[in-house]
């Protein structure tokens, strides 16, 4: 005759069928009073410029069409935007301002006067 063997399986199921589940407590007075509000961390903090809306204050200023590593120069020059520590800045902002251009088409804020240059439409 063969013995069947037990599994892992089957111990904890012999174990955990003769235990009860744990009982519920009953809601206390404290749950019906509400809990502070948190506060989050974005309304503590003023909100950071980003590069487009940096590149959008540099081409007003300039008045003239700029390439994307210009507007990054211009800028870091004048303090309204840093790079967080990219390796590509002038990239990204080329691939932002191409995005704002088909996503928005005629509302967008810049238009594209020649390859790599870009102006504040007006």
């Amino acid at each position: 005759m063969a013995t069947k063997k037990t599994t892992k399986s089957d111990k904890t199921k012999i174990a955990t069928k003769g235990r009860a589940a744990a009982p519920v407590e009953q809601a206390t007075a404290s749950a019906a009073t509400p809990a502070p509000a948190k506060h989050k961390a974005n309304e503590s903090k003023a909100k950071k410029t980003s590069a487009i809306d940096a590149a959008v204050r540099v081409l007003e200023e300039a008045g003239q069409p700029m390439k994307c590593q210009e507007m990054i120069d211009a800028m870091a020059a004048k303090g309204c935007w840093t790079s967080p520590g990219g390796k590509t800045p002038a990239a990204t902002l080329y691939s932002a301002i191409l995005r704002e251009l088909t996503t928005k088409g005629t509302d967008a804020r810049f238009v594209k006067t020649e390859r790599g240059r870009f102006a504040r439409k007006q």
